[in-house]
């Protein structure tokens, strides 16, 4: 019997249909060893030696790892193919007593039969370079951690944390933020004239004036030049036709996906990560038995194989037509910096189509393989054709543009189109023009503008300015953004992020004290020196140790530094009612608070009623359990939730409404759900409109 370890225990059942009866698979869900979490672990004195321990839930996992990899004739590893899952078949290695030399390491890009048993026949040593590398990142992040975060805490705000690369994303919301908050926006117009012609209807927009672009700033400016428009006849001058191609967007990397999941799907990072791990680690597909759906998701390479390549053209051809298959294969660059350690994202069966799977997958699961699978689908696809018609229009000295867009060939489109934002795409069909042709006139409308700031980042726009600016790797981007919200030094206004007073007082002192470390160049560089290490171009040692010398004096010049950014306590009138002291403003980790100014000896705190809250604040129910008013109550992880007003007397606390009445059923107090109210124990519900709704439909 041989062993196959693995990370994830939801690929057991898809390998196991595939490795057959002489294999065991076991999984050690995720790190088995790891830098323990109360402790720095780094001996910087000793070149910077990390101090592993067994992570203490897993004790009893590794205890029955250790007793299958004894009865076992050999034992394979297979963690995820990147350097996290190199690393961890390094560490399983070692609590095994595995020699990391010999043969015991298999990787496959997808869970497929065909390239599980290729890896069985492939086994390899584990790839010590890649495990430096994500050794490295790890000791450099933690020594980030336990070194700056302390310093923040003292200097702006207790309980704060400091990322390597986290920081850095910050400073790219907050950098926004700023651009918004100075930008000066310039007034403009413009001119359209509405057209038609064989009852087809276009329109020109006002381009030139006397050859030369015209820039219209101010009203003065617009009725000068009607005066001439309006007096002239719009004569055609000039037709351009022109046929365009369209190429085919790449396949998926891990960051293109996450962009069209948010843009196209409305997809979270969150949602689309966990998505994207059950379709590659496999789900229950009717008829099927658990298959894996995908490629591995964590990459940033466009590349696909030959034999994938080869099933996507020949289905294109089935299903499409040879017109809609190239005469040679697509093949897309990937960029500089990319690591290229696997496929791009792509379905793993293209004769499993989405609508094959629809009634077997959740509505996420399907709506993200809809579009891994049709932008593969399309990336080997021909490219679409248009043809284009260009119009310049000349009323007096003043010159009018047309364009029409006709698609003469779908091409990829077919099957896929890219995400654009369809109120640029002003492109109409044009009826049949010709030169000197006076052209009727319905309307000719002018409209004030004005410019507009820098949008402010989606979790999409963020992942690929990280991408573009090479901060972070395909498997960070997700839990980098994610943590800015979490810790509350972003908040989300609809789909953008927005830096809090906290968020931007953390990117202001790491400006004065740490930014020749925390900032983008700087950060980039170091992914570059990763890299260096993983190709066996550096030595992992002394790239952390270049990254020590620069930080630990910035450490010790902001530590002894006099300058804080804490907010001091301001007193108010409100007397403690524990002590009868005073109690002052406070701001923590989540913003301000009220706080006694007897503390520690009081340790009493309240939300703190700002004069627009206290007018918003109305009771919303009745304790169930003491019959005061229940009001709603904003969690630190910014949830709302809903608690009795005696917070000391009474203990209720409910993510429902109550009502204050009692089940008539079970004798449970009620809550109310919209119009529903319902009990919080049984199934017992009710339609009643709430008594702003009976008031508004009152006939007085």
């Amino acid at each position: 019997m041989k062993l196959v370890v693995i990370e994830a225990p939801a690929k057991r059942e898809t390998l196991k249909k595939y490795l057959g009866n002489g294999y065991e698979v076991f999984a050690t869900k995720g790190h088995i060893r790891d830098l323990p979490a109360k402790s720095f672990a780094i001996d910087l004195n000793n070149n910077y030696e990390p101090h592993y321990e067994i992570n203490p839930d897993k004790k009893e996992l590794i205890s029955e790892l250790k007793k299958k990899a004894e009865r076992a004739d050999e034992v394979l590893i297979a963690t995820d193919p990147d350097r996290e899952g190199e690393a961890i078949s390094w560490h399983v290695a070692n609590v095994l007593g595995l020699d990391p030399n010999k043969k015991c390491r298999i990787q496959f890009n997808e869970i497929s039969k065909k390239a599980v048993l290729k890896a069985l026949n492939e086994p390899r040593a584990i790839d010590l370079n890649l495990v430096n590398a994500q050794q490295a990142r790890r000791v450099m992040d933690r020594i980030v951690g336990y070194k700056l975060s302390p310093i923040l805490s003292k200097k702006i705000a207790p309980k704060l944390s400091a990322g390597r690369v986290q920081s850095v994303a910050l400073k790219l919301v907050v950098e926004r933020e700023k651009e918004i908050e100075n930008f000066k926006p310039e007034e403009y117009w413009t001119v359209t004239a509405f057209h038609e012609k064989d009852k087809i209807k276009f329109k020109s927009t006002l381009t030139n004036f006397k050859n030369k672009k015209i820039k219209l700033s101010n009203k003065e400016e617009v009725e000068k030049a009607l005066t001439e428009i309006k007096a002239s006849d719009f004569v055609v001058d000039n037709i351009k036709k022109s046929n365009t191609k369209s190429h085919a967007p790449a396949p998926f990397t891990t960051s293109t996906m996450q962009q069209d999941a948010l843009n196209k799907l409305g997809m979270s990072l969150k949602r689309t990560t966990s998505s994207a791990q059950e379709l590659y680690e496999g789900v229950e597909v009717k008829g099927e038995g658990k298959i894996a759906l995908i490629t591995y998701i964590r990459t940033d390479s466009t590349r696909v194989s030959v034999d994938a390549q080869n099933a996507c053209r020949d289905f294109i051809a089935e299903k499409f037509g040879k017109d809609y298959v190239p005469a040679k294969p697509n093949i897309y660059a990937t960029k500089k910096n990319a690591q290229d350690a696997h496929e791009a994202i792509r379905p793993i069966f293209m004769q499993m189509t989405p609508e094959m799977v629809k009634d077997s997958l959740s509505k996420d699961n399907y709506r993200l393989y809809k579009l891994i699978y049709e932008r593969f689908l399309a990336s080997q696809m021909s490219e679409a054709q248009y043809s284009n018609v260009n119009v310049s229009i000349n009323a007096g000295s003043y010159t009018f543009k047309a364009s029409g867009k006709t698609l003469e060939f779908a091409g990829f489109t077919a099957v896929y189109k890219e995400y654009t934002d369809e109120e640029k795409q002003d492109i109409s069909k044009l009826p049949q023009l010709s030169e000197n042709e006076i052209l009727k006139v319905l309307e000719i409308k002018e409209e004030q503008k004005f410019t507009k700031p820098p949008a402010r980042y989606t979790e999409a726009s963020l992942v690929k300015a990280m991408e573009e600016k090479g901060i972070g790797r395909p498997a960070t981007y997700a839990a980098t953004i994610t943590i800015l919200t979490a810790r509350n030094y972003c908040t989300k206004d609809g789909r953008y992020l927005v830096p809090t007073e906290l968020g931007r007082k953390i990117i202001e002192y790491l400006e004065k004290f740490f930014n020749s470390v925390i900032n983008v160049k700087f950060t980039a560089h170091m992914e570059n020196r990763l890299d260096d290490i993983a190709e066996n171009k550096d030595e992992w040692h002394s790239v952390v140790d270049s990254f020590w010398n620069g930080f630990k004096g910035l450490l010790k010049n902001a530590d002894s530094s006099s300058v804080t950014m804490k907010a001091q306590p301001v007193e108010t009138d409100i007397v403690c009612e524990k002590c009868g002291h005073k109690m002052v403003i406070r701001e923590g980790r989540y913003g301000k608070f009220l706080g006694c100014s007897n503390f520690p000896k009081c340790k009493n705190v309240k939300p703190l009623e700002t004069e627009e809250n206290q007018n918003a604040r109305k009771p919303v129910g009745v304790c169930p359990e003491c019959g005061k008013n229940v009001y709603a109550v904003r969690s630190k992880r910014g949830k709302t939730f809903y608690a009795c007003e005696d917070r000391t007397g009474c203990n209720f606390m409910s993510w429902d409404i109550p009502t204050g009445e009692k089940c008539p059923k079970c004798g449970k107090y009620l809550i109310r759900k919209g119009k529903l109210v319902k009990c919080s124990a049984c199934d017992y519900k009710v339609e009643q409109p709430s008594q702003d709704d009976a008031t508004q439909t009152s006939p007085d």
